[in-house]
Protein backbone atom coordinates (compact mmCIF):
# COMPACT_ATOMS: atom_id res chain seq x y z
CA UNK A 1 0.00 0.00 0.00
CA UNK A 2 2.97 2.11 -0.29
CA UNK A 3 3.52 5.19 1.89
CA UNK A 4 0.01 5.41 3.35
CA UNK A 5 -0.97 4.92 6.94
CA UNK A 6 -2.75 1.17 6.51
CA UNK A 7 -0.23 -1.54 6.69
CA UNK A 8 1.51 -0.33 4.20
CA UNK A 9 5.70 0.14 4.55
CA UNK A 10 8.78 1.75 2.94
CA UNK A 11 10.36 -0.19 0.06
CA UNK A 12 13.34 0.26 -2.32
CA UNK A 13 13.32 4.25 -1.28
CA UNK A 14 15.47 6.59 -3.06
CA UNK A 15 17.92 9.20 -1.31
CA UNK A 16 17.46 12.65 -2.44
CA UNK A 17 20.60 15.21 -1.88
CA UNK A 18 19.15 17.68 0.32
CA UNK A 19 21.12 21.30 -0.29
CA UNK A 20 22.12 23.41 2.35
CA UNK A 21 19.90 26.27 3.73
CA UNK A 22 20.63 30.07 2.33
CA UNK A 23 19.43 32.90 1.31
CA UNK A 24 16.50 32.72 -1.49
CA UNK A 25 17.81 33.49 -5.28
CA UNK A 26 17.07 36.25 -7.30
CA UNK A 27 16.11 36.55 -10.71
CA UNK A 28 13.11 34.82 -12.50
CA UNK A 29 13.60 31.52 -14.01
CA UNK A 30 12.05 29.99 -17.28
CA UNK A 31 12.26 25.89 -18.36
CA UNK A 32 15.66 25.90 -16.83
CA UNK A 33 14.86 27.10 -13.59
CA UNK A 34 17.44 29.63 -12.71
CA UNK A 35 17.39 30.44 -9.10
CA UNK A 36 14.56 32.37 -8.30
CA UNK A 37 11.11 32.74 -9.32
CA UNK A 38 9.97 29.68 -12.12
CA UNK A 39 7.91 30.43 -14.88
CA UNK A 40 4.72 29.82 -14.10
CA UNK A 41 2.61 27.15 -16.10
CA UNK A 42 -0.13 27.77 -16.38
CA UNK A 43 -2.46 26.15 -19.44
CA UNK A 44 -6.01 27.94 -18.85
CA UNK A 45 -9.08 25.91 -21.41
CA UNK A 46 -12.31 27.64 -22.17
CA UNK A 47 -14.92 27.04 -19.34
CA UNK A 48 -16.73 28.65 -16.10
CA UNK A 49 -13.75 29.72 -13.52
CA UNK A 50 -15.71 27.84 -10.15
CA UNK A 51 -11.68 28.22 -8.97
CA UNK A 52 -8.89 30.65 -9.02
CA UNK A 53 -5.17 29.43 -9.53
CA UNK A 54 -2.30 29.43 -7.31
CA UNK A 55 1.33 28.47 -9.03
CA UNK A 56 4.70 29.42 -8.06
CA UNK A 57 8.47 27.94 -7.10
CA UNK A 58 11.66 29.01 -6.11
CA UNK A 59 14.80 27.32 -6.35
CA UNK A 60 16.77 26.36 -3.86
CA UNK A 61 19.92 28.06 -2.25
CA UNK A 62 23.02 27.37 -4.41
CA UNK A 63 21.19 25.38 -7.02
CA UNK A 64 22.02 26.03 -11.10
CA UNK A 65 18.86 24.21 -11.84
CA UNK A 66 16.00 23.50 -9.97
CA UNK A 67 14.64 20.01 -9.82
CA UNK A 68 11.16 20.61 -8.39
CA UNK A 69 8.06 21.31 -11.39
CA UNK A 70 4.17 22.11 -11.37
CA UNK A 71 1.12 22.56 -13.61
CA UNK A 72 -1.95 24.25 -12.52
CA UNK A 73 -5.17 24.51 -15.23
CA UNK A 74 -8.55 24.86 -16.18
CA UNK A 75 -9.86 21.60 -17.53
CA UNK A 76 -14.29 20.99 -19.07
CA UNK A 77 -17.28 21.83 -16.63
CA UNK A 78 -15.38 24.13 -14.46
CA UNK A 79 -12.84 21.41 -13.70
CA UNK A 80 -9.29 22.31 -12.22
CA UNK A 81 -6.14 20.24 -12.55
CA UNK A 82 -2.97 20.45 -10.12
CA UNK A 83 0.77 18.67 -10.10
CA UNK A 84 3.61 19.07 -8.60
CA UNK A 85 6.51 16.74 -9.10
CA UNK A 86 10.01 16.64 -7.27
CA UNK A 87 13.45 15.22 -8.81
CA UNK A 88 15.26 13.58 -6.48
CA UNK A 89 18.44 16.21 -7.22
CA UNK A 90 21.30 13.95 -6.11
CA UNK A 91 24.51 12.37 -8.24
CA UNK A 92 22.72 9.07 -8.79
CA UNK A 93 19.76 11.25 -10.29
CA UNK A 94 21.51 14.05 -12.61
CA UNK A 95 18.45 13.94 -14.72
CA UNK A 96 15.72 14.30 -12.06
CA UNK A 97 15.06 17.67 -13.40
CA UNK A 98 13.71 16.21 -16.83
CA UNK A 99 11.70 13.41 -14.89
CA UNK A 100 10.29 15.79 -12.63
CA UNK A 101 8.86 17.86 -16.05
CA UNK A 102 7.86 14.97 -17.49
CA UNK A 103 5.78 13.85 -14.24
CA UNK A 104 3.79 17.13 -14.18
CA UNK A 105 3.18 16.48 -18.33
CA UNK A 106 2.27 12.77 -17.58
CA UNK A 107 -0.13 13.44 -15.31
CA UNK A 108 -1.58 16.55 -17.09
CA UNK A 109 -2.14 13.97 -19.55
CA UNK A 110 -3.80 11.55 -17.78
CA UNK A 111 -6.03 14.42 -16.06
CA UNK A 112 -7.34 15.32 -19.32
CA UNK A 113 -7.99 11.75 -20.31
CA UNK A 114 -9.99 11.64 -16.81
CA UNK A 115 -11.64 15.04 -17.43
CA UNK A 116 -12.64 13.67 -21.25
CA UNK A 117 -14.46 10.75 -20.03
CA UNK A 118 -15.99 12.37 -16.85
CA UNK A 119 -17.17 14.92 -19.61
CA UNK A 120 -17.89 12.52 -22.04
CA UNK A 121 -20.00 10.91 -19.40
CA UNK A 122 -22.08 13.94 -18.79
CA UNK A 123 -22.87 15.13 -22.60
CA UNK A 124 -23.54 11.49 -24.19
CA UNK A 125 -26.15 9.10 -23.29
CA UNK A 126 -29.81 9.52 -22.70
CA UNK A 127 -29.16 12.49 -20.51
CA UNK A 128 -27.30 15.16 -19.40
CA UNK A 129 -25.32 14.83 -15.98
CA UNK A 130 -23.08 17.40 -14.27
CA UNK A 131 -19.06 16.41 -14.01
CA UNK A 132 -19.02 14.22 -11.12
CA UNK A 133 -22.93 13.86 -10.57
CA UNK A 134 -23.79 10.21 -8.78
CA UNK A 135 -24.71 8.50 -11.57
CA UNK A 136 -21.16 8.74 -13.26
CA UNK A 137 -18.65 7.98 -9.62
CA UNK A 138 -18.49 4.20 -10.70
CA UNK A 139 -17.48 5.03 -13.95
CA UNK A 140 -14.79 7.80 -12.44
CA UNK A 141 -13.67 5.71 -9.68
CA UNK A 142 -12.43 2.87 -11.87
CA UNK A 143 -10.99 5.68 -13.89
CA UNK A 144 -9.21 6.98 -10.88
CA UNK A 145 -7.74 3.71 -9.97
CA UNK A 146 -6.28 3.17 -13.07
CA UNK A 147 -4.59 6.49 -13.25
CA UNK A 148 -1.52 5.72 -11.33
CA UNK A 149 -0.76 2.67 -14.11
CA UNK A 150 -1.25 5.23 -17.33
CA UNK A 151 1.15 7.77 -15.18
CA UNK A 152 3.88 5.55 -14.31
CA UNK A 153 3.84 3.93 -18.48
CA UNK A 154 3.50 7.34 -19.54
CA UNK A 155 6.57 8.33 -17.46
CA UNK A 156 8.60 5.62 -18.44
CA UNK A 157 7.68 5.91 -22.23
CA UNK A 158 9.06 9.38 -21.93
CA UNK A 159 12.40 8.24 -20.28
CA UNK A 160 12.89 5.63 -22.58
CA UNK A 161 12.29 7.43 -25.56
CA UNK A 162 14.91 9.71 -24.21
CA UNK A 163 17.44 7.24 -23.30
CA UNK A 164 17.12 5.62 -26.71
CA UNK A 165 18.38 8.95 -28.06
CA UNK A 166 20.80 10.36 -25.42
CA UNK A 167 21.85 7.97 -23.19
CA UNK A 168 22.54 8.68 -19.90
CA UNK A 169 25.57 6.71 -18.90
CA UNK A 170 26.66 7.79 -22.18
CA UNK A 171 26.22 3.63 -23.83
CA UNK A 172 23.57 2.67 -26.40
CA UNK A 173 22.08 -0.79 -26.13
CA UNK A 174 21.54 -1.00 -22.86
CA UNK A 175 18.14 -0.79 -20.40
CA UNK A 176 17.14 2.54 -19.89
CA UNK A 177 18.61 4.46 -16.78
CA UNK A 178 15.27 4.84 -15.26
CA UNK A 179 17.08 5.71 -11.67
CA UNK A 180 18.82 8.80 -13.21
CA UNK A 181 15.05 10.19 -13.71
CA UNK A 182 13.77 9.54 -10.08
CA UNK A 183 11.00 12.00 -8.97
CA UNK A 184 8.22 12.38 -7.05
CA UNK A 185 4.45 13.48 -7.82
CA UNK A 186 1.59 14.59 -6.70
CA UNK A 187 -1.57 16.01 -8.88
CA UNK A 188 -5.27 16.31 -8.18
CA UNK A 189 -8.52 16.76 -10.33
CA UNK A 190 -11.11 19.14 -9.02
CA UNK A 191 -14.86 19.99 -9.96
CA UNK A 192 -17.51 21.36 -8.18
CA UNK A 193 -18.70 17.60 -7.88
CA UNK A 194 -15.63 15.68 -6.89
CA UNK A 195 -12.00 15.73 -5.70
CA UNK A 196 -9.66 12.94 -6.84
CA UNK A 197 -6.15 13.47 -5.56
CA UNK A 198 -2.68 11.10 -5.95
CA UNK A 199 0.41 11.26 -4.32
CA UNK A 200 3.49 9.64 -4.60
CA UNK A 201 6.85 9.66 -2.84
CA UNK A 202 7.23 13.02 -0.48
CA UNK A 203 4.77 16.33 -0.60
CA UNK A 204 1.76 17.69 1.01
CA UNK A 205 -1.82 17.90 -0.38
CA UNK A 206 -3.82 20.24 1.51
CA UNK A 207 -7.50 20.59 1.56
CA UNK A 208 -8.35 23.73 3.73
CA UNK A 209 -12.44 24.39 3.99
CA UNK A 210 -14.29 27.66 4.43
CA UNK A 211 -13.89 26.31 8.30
CA UNK A 212 -12.59 23.80 10.34
CA UNK A 213 -8.61 22.81 10.36
CA UNK A 214 -6.87 22.19 7.33
CA UNK A 215 -7.16 18.05 6.39
CA UNK A 216 -4.17 16.30 4.82
CA UNK A 217 -6.00 13.29 3.30
CA UNK A 218 -2.60 11.56 1.80
CA UNK A 219 -0.16 12.33 4.50
CA UNK A 220 1.90 9.93 5.85
CA UNK A 221 3.33 10.50 8.75
CA UNK A 222 6.34 11.49 9.76
CA UNK A 223 9.11 11.84 7.21
CA UNK A 224 12.19 9.28 7.05
CA UNK A 225 14.89 11.50 6.03
CA UNK A 226 15.91 12.19 2.69
CA UNK A 227 14.47 8.97 1.26
CA UNK A 228 11.17 9.19 -0.62
CA UNK A 229 8.77 6.61 -2.98
CA UNK A 230 9.86 7.46 -6.84
CA UNK A 231 8.51 7.01 -10.07
CA UNK A 232 11.38 5.31 -10.80
CA UNK A 233 11.29 2.40 -8.77
CA UNK A 234 9.78 -0.95 -10.01
CA UNK A 235 6.07 -1.28 -10.20
CA UNK A 236 5.86 2.25 -8.99
CA UNK A 237 2.35 2.69 -9.46
CA UNK A 238 0.31 0.14 -7.16
CA UNK A 239 2.32 2.62 -3.87
CA UNK A 240 0.35 5.82 -5.10
CA UNK A 241 -2.25 6.72 -2.65
CA UNK A 242 -5.34 7.77 -3.59
CA UNK A 243 -7.89 10.29 -2.10
CA UNK A 244 -11.23 10.09 -3.80
CA UNK A 245 -13.83 12.43 -2.29
CA UNK A 246 -17.28 13.01 -3.97
CA UNK A 247 -19.03 16.47 -2.84
CA UNK A 248 -22.37 17.68 -2.81
CA UNK A 249 -24.16 20.86 -2.67
CA UNK A 250 -24.11 23.09 0.70
CA UNK A 251 -21.14 24.80 1.29
CA UNK A 252 -18.03 25.75 -0.54
CA UNK A 253 -15.56 22.94 -1.44
CA UNK A 254 -12.93 23.27 0.11
CA UNK A 255 -9.25 25.28 -1.28
CA UNK A 256 -6.43 22.45 -2.86
CA UNK A 257 -2.90 22.87 -2.28
CA UNK A 258 -0.26 20.43 -3.70
CA UNK A 259 3.43 21.11 -2.41
CA UNK A 260 6.74 19.90 -2.55
CA UNK A 261 8.47 19.03 0.38
CA UNK A 262 10.46 22.02 0.78
CA UNK A 263 7.42 23.96 1.97
CA UNK A 264 6.40 21.90 4.98
CA UNK A 265 10.12 21.05 5.89
CA UNK A 266 10.85 24.84 6.00
CA UNK A 267 8.34 25.13 9.53
CA UNK A 268 9.37 24.17 12.89
CA UNK A 269 6.41 21.12 13.43
CA UNK A 270 3.34 20.53 11.44
CA UNK A 271 0.65 22.83 12.99
CA UNK A 272 3.05 25.62 11.25
CA UNK A 273 2.37 23.86 7.92
CA UNK A 274 -1.01 23.65 8.21
CA UNK A 275 -1.42 27.36 9.83
CA UNK A 276 0.22 28.37 6.57
CA UNK A 277 -2.33 26.52 4.19
CA UNK A 278 -4.79 28.10 6.48
CA UNK A 279 -3.58 31.45 5.91
CA UNK A 280 -3.41 31.35 2.20
CA UNK A 281 -7.18 30.33 1.71
CA UNK A 282 -8.13 32.98 4.60
CA UNK A 283 -5.81 35.81 2.90
CA UNK A 284 -7.10 34.91 -1.00
CA UNK A 285 -10.36 35.28 0.45
CA UNK A 286 -9.47 38.84 2.32
CA UNK A 287 -8.02 40.22 0.04
CA UNK A 288 -8.01 38.30 -3.73
CA UNK A 289 -6.37 35.66 -5.52
CA UNK A 290 -4.28 37.91 -7.44
CA UNK A 291 -3.02 39.48 -4.38
CA UNK A 292 -1.91 35.93 -3.00
CA UNK A 293 -0.09 34.89 -6.17
CA UNK A 294 1.38 38.23 -6.28
CA UNK A 295 3.30 37.40 -3.06
CA UNK A 296 3.59 33.89 -3.24
CA UNK A 297 7.13 33.93 -4.00
CA UNK A 298 8.18 35.75 -1.57
CA UNK A 299 6.43 33.39 1.06
CA UNK A 300 8.06 30.55 -0.74
CA UNK A 301 11.22 32.27 -0.78
CA UNK A 302 11.51 32.73 2.99
CA UNK A 303 10.79 28.98 3.51
CA UNK A 304 13.38 27.96 0.83
CA UNK A 305 15.95 29.77 3.39
CA UNK A 306 14.50 27.48 6.19
CA UNK A 307 14.35 24.49 4.32
CA UNK A 308 17.16 24.81 1.58
CA UNK A 309 15.27 23.04 -0.67
CA UNK A 310 13.28 23.97 -4.16
CA UNK A 311 9.90 24.82 -2.73
CA UNK A 312 6.62 24.62 -5.02
CA UNK A 313 3.29 25.01 -4.48
CA UNK A 314 0.07 25.19 -6.67
CA UNK A 315 -3.37 25.77 -5.52
CA UNK A 316 -7.38 25.97 -6.42
CA UNK A 317 -9.05 28.63 -4.55
CA UNK A 318 -12.84 28.41 -4.66
CA UNK A 319 -14.48 31.75 -6.09
CA UNK A 320 -17.07 32.53 -4.01
CA UNK A 321 -20.81 32.04 -5.10
CA UNK A 322 -19.83 29.55 -7.59
CA UNK A 323 -18.67 26.46 -6.75
CA UNK A 324 -20.58 24.89 -3.80
CA UNK A 325 -20.07 21.60 -2.42
CA UNK A 326 -19.22 19.86 0.81
CA UNK A 327 -17.59 16.69 1.85
CA UNK A 328 -19.51 13.27 1.36
CA UNK A 329 -18.10 9.60 1.33
CA UNK A 330 -14.14 10.34 1.23
CA UNK A 331 -12.30 7.96 1.15
CA UNK A 332 -8.56 7.23 1.18
CA UNK A 333 -6.14 4.12 0.02
CA UNK A 334 -2.84 3.33 -0.43
CA UNK A 335 -3.01 1.95 -3.92
CA UNK A 336 -7.06 2.49 -5.30
CA UNK A 337 -9.26 4.61 -5.08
Amino acid sequence: MGLHGRGGHRVHAHRRRRPPAGQAPGPRAHRHHRPGRWRRRRLVTAGPENFRLLAQGVTGHGKTHGQDSHAAFHGPGGAVVLAVADGHGAARHFRSDLGSRWATEEFAVCARHFLARAHGDAAGGRGRQAVGAPAGLPVLRELARDLPRRLVHGWRQRVARHEASSPAHGRGGQPPAFDVYGSTVLGAVLTPELLVCWQLGDGDVTLVWEDGPPHAPLYAGQDLGDETESLCQPEAWPRVRVHWQPLTGGGPPPAVLLSTDGLSKSFADRDGFLSFARGVRDRAAAEGTDRVQDKLADWLGHAATHSGDDTTLVGAIPVPGRATGHEHDRSDEGNGA
